[in-house]
Protein backbone atom coordinates (compact mmCIF):
# COMPACT_ATOMS: atom_id res chain seq x y z
CA UNK A 1 0.00 0.00 0.00
CA UNK A 2 1.16 3.87 -0.48
CA UNK A 3 0.69 6.36 1.95
CA UNK A 4 -1.03 9.20 1.11
CA UNK A 5 -0.07 12.22 2.39
CA UNK A 6 -2.10 13.85 5.19
CA UNK A 7 -4.88 16.04 3.61
CA UNK A 8 -4.13 20.18 3.98
CA UNK A 9 -6.21 22.00 6.78
CA UNK A 10 -9.22 23.84 5.24
CA UNK A 11 -8.84 27.34 4.60
CA UNK A 12 -10.79 30.16 6.86
CA UNK A 13 -11.72 33.31 5.41
CA UNK A 14 -9.67 36.44 6.11
CA UNK A 15 -11.05 39.11 8.28
CA UNK A 16 -11.47 42.08 5.49
CA UNK A 17 -9.35 44.52 4.94
CA UNK A 18 -9.71 48.00 7.47
CA UNK A 19 -8.89 50.79 6.21
CA UNK A 20 -6.13 51.61 8.21
CA UNK A 21 -5.23 55.61 9.63
CA UNK A 22 -1.93 56.71 8.72
CA UNK A 23 0.05 56.22 12.25
CA UNK A 24 0.86 60.35 12.30
CA UNK A 25 -2.86 61.49 11.96
CA UNK A 26 -5.26 61.83 15.29
CA UNK A 27 -8.37 59.97 15.11
CA UNK A 28 -11.29 61.83 13.55
CA UNK A 29 -14.16 63.14 16.48
CA UNK A 30 -17.42 65.01 15.28
CA UNK A 31 -16.53 68.96 15.58
CA UNK A 32 -19.78 69.66 17.23
CA UNK A 33 -22.44 67.32 19.55
CA UNK A 34 -25.89 67.26 17.46
CA UNK A 35 -28.48 70.05 17.57
CA UNK A 36 -31.00 69.95 20.03
CA UNK A 37 -34.52 71.59 19.43
CA UNK A 38 -35.45 74.14 21.23
CA UNK A 39 -39.16 74.92 22.47
CA UNK A 40 -40.72 78.11 22.13
CA UNK A 41 -40.96 80.81 25.06
CA UNK A 42 -44.55 80.03 25.87
CA UNK A 43 -43.79 76.39 25.93
CA UNK A 44 -40.78 76.53 28.34
CA UNK A 45 -43.06 77.48 30.97
CA UNK A 46 -45.83 75.04 30.65
CA UNK A 47 -45.63 71.59 32.93
CA UNK A 48 -44.70 68.56 30.67
CA UNK A 49 -47.34 66.56 32.18
CA UNK A 50 -50.80 67.47 33.42
CA UNK A 51 -50.48 68.15 37.19
CA UNK A 52 -52.16 64.63 37.67
CA UNK A 53 -49.78 62.71 35.94
CA UNK A 54 -46.60 64.76 36.75
CA UNK A 55 -43.45 63.18 38.64
CA UNK A 56 -41.20 64.96 41.35
CA UNK A 57 -37.93 65.56 40.39
CA UNK A 58 -35.03 62.86 41.00
CA UNK A 59 -33.20 66.10 42.15
CA UNK A 60 -34.69 67.96 45.94
CA UNK A 61 -33.17 71.19 44.18
CA UNK A 62 -33.44 70.69 40.66
CA UNK A 63 -31.80 73.41 38.60
CA UNK A 64 -34.72 75.88 36.88
CA UNK A 65 -34.74 76.31 32.91
CA UNK A 66 -34.68 79.53 31.45
CA UNK A 67 -35.27 80.28 28.12
CA UNK A 68 -32.85 81.14 25.78
CA UNK A 69 -34.68 83.60 23.72
CA UNK A 70 -35.53 87.00 25.41
CA UNK A 71 -38.55 88.20 26.24
CA UNK A 72 -40.05 91.62 27.92
CA UNK A 73 -41.62 91.24 31.54
CA UNK A 74 -44.86 91.53 31.55
CA UNK A 75 -46.56 94.11 34.39
CA UNK A 76 -50.82 93.55 35.22
CA UNK A 77 -52.66 96.46 34.06
CA UNK A 78 -53.47 99.58 36.18
CA UNK A 79 -56.15 98.98 38.22
CA UNK A 80 -59.05 101.80 38.51
CA UNK A 81 -58.07 105.58 39.18
CA UNK A 82 -57.73 106.24 43.31
CA UNK A 83 -59.81 108.38 45.22
CA UNK A 84 -58.86 112.22 44.71
CA UNK A 85 -58.61 112.30 48.23
CA UNK A 86 -56.78 109.83 48.61
CA UNK A 87 -52.89 110.23 49.76
CA UNK A 88 -49.67 107.89 50.33
CA UNK A 89 -48.89 107.19 53.62
CA UNK A 90 -45.76 105.24 52.90
CA UNK A 91 -43.15 107.98 53.51
CA UNK A 92 -41.27 107.92 56.90
CA UNK A 93 -40.65 110.05 59.42
CA UNK A 94 -39.46 114.25 58.19
CA UNK A 95 -38.88 115.81 61.67
CA UNK A 96 -39.86 116.21 65.62
CA UNK A 97 -41.01 119.20 66.35
CA UNK A 98 -38.87 120.58 69.86
CA UNK A 99 -42.31 121.86 71.19
CA UNK A 100 -44.92 118.73 71.06
CA UNK A 101 -48.11 120.90 73.14
CA UNK A 102 -48.66 124.51 74.01
CA UNK A 103 -51.55 126.36 75.65
CA UNK A 104 -53.54 128.96 72.82
CA UNK A 105 -55.22 131.91 74.09
CA UNK A 106 -58.09 129.91 73.68
CA UNK A 107 -57.55 127.13 76.17
CA UNK A 108 -56.45 129.69 78.30
CA UNK A 109 -59.88 131.66 77.56
CA UNK A 110 -61.28 128.48 78.74
CA UNK A 111 -59.97 128.13 82.00
CA UNK A 112 -60.54 131.75 82.52
CA UNK A 113 -64.53 130.92 82.11
CA UNK A 114 -64.30 128.13 84.53
CA UNK A 115 -62.99 130.10 87.12
CA UNK A 116 -66.55 130.67 88.76
CA UNK A 117 -67.25 127.27 88.38
CA UNK A 118 -64.30 126.64 90.27
CA UNK A 119 -64.78 128.50 93.07
CA UNK A 120 -68.27 127.34 93.77
CA UNK A 121 -67.37 124.10 93.66
CA UNK A 122 -64.76 125.23 96.03
CA UNK A 123 -67.27 126.58 98.51
CA UNK A 124 -69.47 123.22 97.74
CA UNK A 125 -66.42 121.00 98.67
CA UNK A 126 -65.52 123.23 102.08
CA UNK A 127 -69.35 122.96 102.89
CA UNK A 128 -68.67 119.33 102.60
CA UNK A 129 -65.97 119.45 104.59
CA UNK A 130 -67.67 120.45 107.72
CA UNK A 131 -69.16 117.22 108.33
CA UNK A 132 -65.36 116.41 108.85
CA UNK A 133 -64.69 118.47 111.38
CA UNK A 134 -60.94 118.50 111.63
CA UNK A 135 -60.02 116.03 109.17
CA UNK A 136 -62.30 118.04 106.54
CA UNK A 137 -59.18 120.22 104.93
CA UNK A 138 -58.27 116.62 103.64
CA UNK A 139 -60.90 116.56 102.05
CA UNK A 140 -60.01 119.89 100.18
CA UNK A 141 -56.79 118.97 99.34
CA UNK A 142 -57.94 115.56 97.98
CA UNK A 143 -60.10 117.02 95.28
CA UNK A 144 -57.92 119.57 94.31
CA UNK A 145 -54.88 117.11 93.88
CA UNK A 146 -57.85 115.10 92.00
CA UNK A 147 -57.50 117.49 89.10
CA UNK A 148 -53.97 115.11 87.78
CA UNK A 149 -56.31 112.21 87.07
CA UNK A 150 -56.79 114.12 83.76
CA UNK A 151 -53.85 113.14 82.59
CA UNK A 152 -53.75 109.75 84.28
CA UNK A 153 -53.93 107.00 81.55
CA UNK A 154 -56.01 104.27 83.40
CA UNK A 155 -57.86 107.22 84.15
CA UNK A 156 -58.53 107.93 80.67
CA UNK A 157 -59.30 104.94 79.45
CA UNK A 158 -61.66 104.90 81.78
CA UNK A 159 -63.50 107.90 80.40
CA UNK A 160 -63.34 106.92 77.24
CA UNK A 161 -64.83 103.63 77.78
CA UNK A 162 -67.47 104.27 80.06
CA UNK A 163 -68.21 108.00 79.08
CA UNK A 164 -67.69 108.33 75.50
CA UNK A 165 -68.62 105.04 74.46
CA UNK A 166 -65.45 104.42 73.00
CA UNK A 167 -63.65 100.78 72.14
CA UNK A 168 -59.91 99.58 71.04
CA UNK A 169 -59.83 99.62 67.39
CA UNK A 170 -59.62 95.60 65.99
CA UNK A 171 -56.30 94.97 64.55
CA UNK A 172 -58.06 95.59 60.72
CA UNK A 173 -59.20 98.98 61.35
CA UNK A 174 -55.50 99.44 63.63
CA UNK A 175 -54.33 98.52 60.27
CA UNK A 176 -56.47 101.27 58.63
CA UNK A 177 -55.65 104.19 61.49
CA UNK A 178 -52.09 103.48 62.15
CA UNK A 179 -50.78 104.25 58.84
CA UNK A 180 -53.08 107.56 58.26
CA UNK A 181 -52.49 108.92 61.62
CA UNK A 182 -48.38 108.24 61.12
CA UNK A 183 -48.54 110.96 58.54
CA UNK A 184 -50.81 113.48 59.99
CA UNK A 185 -48.06 113.44 63.21
CA UNK A 186 -44.87 113.56 60.52
CA UNK A 187 -46.55 116.55 58.93
CA UNK A 188 -47.23 117.97 62.32
CA UNK A 189 -43.87 117.03 63.73
CA UNK A 190 -45.60 115.07 66.67
CA UNK A 191 -44.48 112.10 68.39
CA UNK A 192 -48.01 110.10 67.42
CA UNK A 193 -47.16 107.45 69.81
CA UNK A 194 -48.31 109.55 73.13
CA UNK A 195 -51.74 108.92 71.75
CA UNK A 196 -54.51 106.39 71.82
CA UNK A 197 -56.22 105.76 68.76
CA UNK A 198 -60.10 105.04 69.66
CA UNK A 199 -63.31 103.75 67.69
CA UNK A 200 -66.63 104.42 68.33
CA UNK A 201 -69.50 102.27 67.14
CA UNK A 202 -71.70 105.13 65.26
CA UNK A 203 -73.01 105.40 61.55
CA UNK A 204 -72.64 108.77 61.89
CA UNK A 205 -69.44 111.09 60.55
CA UNK A 206 -68.04 112.07 63.72
CA UNK A 207 -64.13 111.78 65.93
CA UNK A 208 -63.23 113.05 69.54
CA UNK A 209 -60.51 114.72 71.27
CA UNK A 210 -60.23 113.41 75.04
CA UNK A 211 -58.54 114.06 78.27
CA UNK A 212 -54.55 113.91 76.96
CA UNK A 213 -53.94 111.31 74.77
CA UNK A 214 -57.20 109.79 73.18
CA UNK A 215 -58.01 110.14 69.21
CA UNK A 216 -61.53 108.66 68.64
CA UNK A 217 -63.09 108.09 65.24
CA UNK A 218 -67.11 106.74 64.32
CA UNK A 219 -67.31 103.70 62.31
CA UNK A 220 -68.43 105.35 59.70
CA UNK A 221 -65.32 107.74 59.42
CA UNK A 222 -62.46 104.84 59.45
CA UNK A 223 -64.81 103.08 56.56
CA UNK A 224 -66.25 105.42 54.26
CA UNK A 225 -64.09 108.47 53.90
CA UNK A 226 -60.68 107.98 51.77
CA UNK A 227 -57.56 108.40 53.25
CA UNK A 228 -57.22 111.75 53.16
CA UNK A 229 -60.35 112.94 54.17
CA UNK A 230 -59.95 110.48 57.36
CA UNK A 231 -55.89 112.38 57.75
CA UNK A 232 -57.83 115.85 57.61
CA UNK A 233 -60.70 114.07 61.30
CA UNK A 234 -57.78 113.32 62.46
CA UNK A 235 -55.52 116.29 62.08
CA UNK A 236 -58.05 118.04 63.16
CA UNK A 237 -58.62 116.08 66.83
CA UNK A 238 -54.80 116.51 66.75
CA UNK A 239 -55.19 120.07 66.50
CA UNK A 240 -57.43 120.29 69.67
CA UNK A 241 -54.58 118.04 71.70
CA UNK A 242 -51.50 120.53 70.41
CA UNK A 243 -53.60 123.77 71.28
CA UNK A 244 -54.56 122.87 75.09
CA UNK A 245 -57.87 122.75 74.05
CA UNK A 246 -59.08 118.89 75.31
CA UNK A 247 -56.88 118.77 78.59
CA UNK A 248 -58.38 122.27 79.37
CA UNK A 249 -61.88 121.54 78.96
CA UNK A 250 -61.99 118.29 80.95
CA UNK A 251 -59.80 120.12 83.55
CA UNK A 252 -62.71 122.81 83.71
CA UNK A 253 -65.49 120.29 83.81
CA UNK A 254 -63.79 118.08 86.71
CA UNK A 255 -63.37 121.42 88.80
CA UNK A 256 -66.81 122.32 87.84
CA UNK A 257 -68.68 118.90 88.45
CA UNK A 258 -69.61 119.64 92.61
CA UNK A 259 -70.83 123.32 91.70
CA UNK A 260 -72.66 121.50 88.72
CA UNK A 261 -74.61 118.93 91.23
CA UNK A 262 -75.29 121.17 93.92
CA UNK A 263 -77.18 123.67 91.04
CA UNK A 264 -79.15 120.17 90.09
CA UNK A 265 -80.01 119.21 93.69
CA UNK A 266 -80.75 122.88 94.55
CA UNK A 267 -83.15 122.93 91.38
CA UNK A 268 -85.01 120.19 92.07
CA UNK A 269 -85.51 120.99 95.56
CA UNK A 270 -86.86 124.31 94.42
CA UNK A 271 -89.22 122.67 91.88
CA UNK A 272 -90.45 120.16 94.57
CA UNK A 273 -91.17 122.92 96.75
CA UNK A 274 -92.85 125.26 94.34
CA UNK A 275 -95.40 122.38 93.40
CA UNK A 276 -96.04 122.15 97.64
CA UNK A 277 -96.80 125.69 97.50
CA UNK A 278 -98.90 125.76 94.80
CA UNK A 279 -101.48 123.35 97.05
CA UNK A 280 -101.39 126.24 99.29
CA UNK A 281 -103.31 128.90 97.03
CA UNK A 282 -101.48 132.07 95.73
CA UNK A 283 -100.27 132.89 99.27
CA UNK A 284 -97.82 129.88 99.21
CA UNK A 285 -96.52 130.85 96.24
CA UNK A 286 -95.62 134.32 97.21
CA UNK A 287 -94.21 133.02 100.38
CA UNK A 288 -92.38 130.84 98.14
CA UNK A 289 -91.25 133.54 95.91
CA UNK A 290 -90.28 135.62 98.66
CA UNK A 291 -87.80 132.80 100.57
CA UNK A 292 -86.01 131.95 97.17
CA UNK A 293 -85.73 135.61 96.24
CA UNK A 294 -83.93 136.44 99.80
CA UNK A 295 -82.09 133.64 99.88
CA UNK A 296 -81.09 134.57 95.90
CA UNK A 297 -80.02 138.04 97.57
CA UNK A 298 -78.17 137.00 100.14
CA UNK A 299 -76.16 135.10 97.61
CA UNK A 300 -75.36 137.74 95.50
CA UNK A 301 -74.12 140.66 97.84
CA UNK A 302 -72.09 137.78 99.78
CA UNK A 303 -70.26 137.01 97.01
CA UNK A 304 -70.37 140.10 94.96
CA UNK A 305 -72.29 139.03 91.83
CA UNK A 306 -70.68 135.80 91.37
CA UNK A 307 -74.11 133.52 90.64
CA UNK A 308 -75.06 136.07 88.01
CA UNK A 309 -71.82 135.49 85.97
CA UNK A 310 -72.26 131.64 86.07
CA UNK A 311 -75.71 132.44 84.67
CA UNK A 312 -73.57 133.93 81.56
CA UNK A 313 -71.09 131.26 81.30
CA UNK A 314 -72.36 128.60 79.75
CA UNK A 315 -72.94 131.35 76.34
CA UNK A 316 -68.86 132.62 76.93
CA UNK A 317 -68.17 128.72 77.20
CA UNK A 318 -69.97 127.51 73.71
CA UNK A 319 -68.43 131.14 71.92
CA UNK A 320 -64.60 129.54 73.16
CA UNK A 321 -65.76 126.29 72.05
CA UNK A 322 -66.54 127.32 68.85
CA UNK A 323 -63.17 129.13 68.58
CA UNK A 324 -61.77 126.08 69.51
CA UNK A 325 -63.10 124.29 66.75
CA UNK A 326 -61.90 127.36 63.70
CA UNK A 327 -58.26 126.76 65.36
CA UNK A 328 -58.28 122.67 65.30
CA UNK A 329 -59.68 123.65 61.21
CA UNK A 330 -56.88 126.16 60.69
CA UNK A 331 -54.06 123.60 62.26
CA UNK A 332 -55.49 120.32 59.78
CA UNK A 333 -55.36 122.85 56.91
CA UNK A 334 -51.78 124.09 57.65
CA UNK A 335 -50.36 120.87 57.29
CA UNK A 336 -52.14 120.38 53.94
CA UNK A 337 -55.69 118.97 54.50
CA UNK A 338 -57.56 121.51 53.50
CA UNK A 339 -59.48 120.18 50.71
CA UNK A 340 -60.11 117.02 52.54
CA UNK A 341 -61.43 118.98 55.46
CA UNK A 342 -63.86 121.22 53.20
CA UNK A 343 -65.22 117.80 51.67
CA UNK A 344 -65.37 116.63 55.19
CA UNK A 345 -67.62 120.12 56.10
CA UNK A 346 -69.77 119.18 53.17
CA UNK A 347 -70.51 115.65 54.12
CA UNK A 348 -70.95 116.86 57.66
CA UNK A 349 -73.57 119.50 56.45
CA UNK A 350 -75.73 116.95 54.14
CA UNK A 351 -75.97 114.67 57.87
CA UNK A 352 -77.13 117.83 59.26
CA UNK A 353 -79.64 118.65 56.44
CA UNK A 354 -80.50 114.40 56.54
CA UNK A 355 -81.26 115.18 60.30
CA UNK A 356 -83.22 118.04 60.39
CA UNK A 357 -85.35 117.00 57.25
CA UNK A 358 -86.24 113.71 59.50
CA UNK A 359 -86.92 115.52 62.32
CA UNK A 360 -89.34 117.88 59.77
CA UNK A 361 -91.28 114.53 59.06
CA UNK A 362 -91.83 113.53 62.31
CA UNK A 363 -93.39 116.72 63.37
CA UNK A 364 -95.48 116.44 60.74
CA UNK A 365 -93.84 118.93 57.88
CA UNK A 366 -93.29 121.68 60.53
CA UNK A 367 -89.69 122.41 60.46
CA UNK A 368 -88.02 123.36 63.80
CA UNK A 369 -86.55 126.72 63.57
CA UNK A 370 -83.48 126.89 65.75
CA UNK A 371 -84.02 129.69 68.54
CA UNK A 372 -81.35 132.90 68.81
CA UNK A 373 -80.02 131.60 72.28
CA UNK A 374 -79.79 127.76 70.73
CA UNK A 375 -77.18 129.45 68.24
CA UNK A 376 -75.75 131.06 70.84
CA UNK A 377 -74.79 127.60 73.05
CA UNK A 378 -74.03 125.52 70.13
CA UNK A 379 -70.64 124.03 70.49
CA UNK A 380 -69.68 124.23 67.05
CA UNK A 381 -69.67 126.77 64.48
CA UNK A 382 -71.90 126.72 60.98
CA UNK A 383 -70.87 124.98 58.07
CA UNK A 384 -70.87 128.01 56.21
CA UNK A 385 -68.53 129.81 58.76
CA UNK A 386 -65.76 126.73 59.19
CA UNK A 387 -65.70 127.12 55.39
CA UNK A 388 -65.41 130.74 55.28
CA UNK A 389 -62.29 130.29 57.37
CA UNK A 390 -61.21 127.95 55.42
CA UNK A 391 -61.02 129.64 52.09
CA UNK A 392 -57.48 131.31 52.64
CA UNK A 393 -55.91 127.84 52.50
CA UNK A 394 -57.94 126.67 49.33
CA UNK A 395 -57.20 129.58 47.29
CA UNK A 396 -54.13 128.74 45.10
CA UNK A 397 -50.87 130.29 46.37
CA UNK A 398 -49.90 132.93 43.83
Amino acid sequence: MTQQPPPSPPEYPEPPAQAQQPPHLPPQYPQAPPPYPQAPYAQAHQPLLPPQHAQPHPHPHPHPQYPTTPHPPQYPAPGPAQHPHHIPTDRGRIHISAQQRRTDATAVGNLLLYLPHFLCSLLVIGLLSLIFGGLGFVLVLAWLASGALVFHRPTESALARHLLRLRYPTPQERARLEPVWREVTARAGVEGRNYELWVEDSDNLNAVAAAGHIVGVTRFALNELPSGELAAVMAHELGHHVGGHAWSSLLGYWYALPGRIAWRVLRGVTGFMFRVSRAFSCFGVVFFGLFVGGIALATISSLYGLPLLILAMPYALAAVGRRAELRADQHAAALGFAPMLAAVLEKLHQQEQRQAAALTAARGGVPMAESPAGRLLASHPDYFTRLHHLQAYLQPQR
